[in-house]
């Protein structure tokens, strides 16, 4: 399966309706599955429950499966009588029906997987600049639980309003910058999770609210456990979470009606999230913006690659020539017109293979040494006297 390409989503359920793993996932199980992830704190690391192969999948392609299977278990464990896809699209047309154009593009289509594929895109944070893409990497939608609970609430209710996401975003952000500002002092991190709430937010623009207002609009334990799981992010600094912020988040814990052993979990967990995954996250890295750009860039032609590795092997072995060059780059730097050369064969190879199309966009050809990097990978081990087979 491929997230980015048409189809990803009947694929995704068709292979979600083939395991019995939704089957046996409580509600609080799934909501944990789905923090282990990554989806509640906005930076997806993997699949939810391994409900499909994602070793292969972006950042945002992991992000897209986590947000659409989040959907599908809601409306699973509600017993909606209603067709998944034909619900999902219902719901999301009401809650951004404020926004005209954004379904006057959408909705020239009849309700279908594509329409909602569509949907889920444009849901996603994802920048279509392949250069700012990269700088930007990471840095998901830490709001897009809120989707959840509220198709949560549309299928419960039959109805959804704007106004319930506005609560519950201006809630989230009370408490989220209640923990921030009662630091003494803000480190990089702390700057750039305000910024990144700030970003996230669709409904909820500047309409301030104070902690007992915001605590008065949490209802549902989902709702209770992913305000926890927000404010525990925003006080996680340094690997530590010193005195103040226990005692706040105690504090909530208490507000929300919540176990002190359920608060300890959710400390526990960030903790654990971040002492695991700090390296691959942007916003608590100190990588120069050259480095992102190369590492991210690295990552993505490495992914193109092996998804295409049969038909490119099949399109290098049509090109001797190249696959001379190739293999002596890896021994020796070319020359200008034997660089020259690579490229204009490489771009043309590029063109008979749809999902390498991204090479011809203005700007992709930066990428070419990193394609020169990984190709020798799929040469014969003749070519490569340092190759190690896995």
């Amino acid at each position: 399966m491929n997230p980015s390409a048409n189809g990803w989503i009947k694929k995704l359920i068709k292979e979600l309706e083939a395991k019995a793993v939704l089957d046996n996932l409580s509600i609080e199980g799934f909501y944990l599955a789905l923090r282990d992830s990554g989806f509640i704190y906005g930076n997806n690391v993997a699949v939810v429950a391994d409900l499909t192969d994602g070793k292969d999948f972006t950042n945002e392609e992991i992000c897209k499966v986590n947000l659409l299977s989040a959907l599908y278990f809601s409306h699973k464990k509600l017993n909606a009588s209603d067709a998944f896809i034909d619900s999902a699209i219902e719901f999301y047309t009401k809650i951004e029906d404020y926004k005209k154009s954004f379904f006057r593009e959408l909705l020239g289509d009849k309700k279908s997987s594509g329409l909602l594929e569509d949907i889920i895109h444009k849901r996603v944070l994802i920048d279509d600049n392949l250069i700012s893409k990269s700088f930007n990497y990471f840095i998901t939608n830490a709001l897009l639980y809120i989707d959840v609970l509220a198709y949560k609430h549309y299928l419960k209710n039959g109805a959804i309003t704007v106004d319930y996401i506005k609560n519950l975003e201006s809630s989230l952000e009370t408490i989220v910058l209640s923990v921030l500002n009662s630091k003494q002092t803000k480190s990089k991190y702390d700057d750039s999770l305000i910024k990144l709430f700030e970003q996230s937010l669709r409904y909820q623009k500047k309409f301030n609210i104070t902690y007992r207002q915001a605590i008065s609009f949490i209802n549902s334990e989902l709702e209770t456990y992913y305000i926890l799981d927000m404010a525990c992010m925003a006080t996680w600094t340094d690997e530590t979470i010193d005195k103040k912020e226990h005692a706040f988040l105690n504090q909530l814990g208490v507000d929300l009606f919540l176990e002190n052993q359920t608060i300890d979990d959710a400390i526990a967990a960030i903790t654990t999230f971040f002492d695991t995954y700090k390296d691959q996250i942007t916003l608590l890295g100190s990588k120069n913006i050259v480095k992102t750009f190369y590492d991210n860039s690295s990552k993505m032609v490495s992914k193109l690659i092996s998804r295409n590795s049969k038909r490119l092997q099949k399109e290098l072995s049509q090109s001797k020539e190249l696959m001379l060059l190739i293999s002596q780059s890896t021994v020796r730097d070319l020359s200008e017109n034997e660089q020259k050369k690579v490229q204009e064969q490489l771009l043309d190879i590029f063109k008979s293979i749809p999902s390498l199309a991204i090479f011809m966009l203005p700007g992709g050809a930066l990428l070419l040494p990193l394609v020169i990097k990984f190709i020798p990978k799929l040469l014969p081990s003749a070519f490569d006297d340092n190759r190690i087979e896995d």
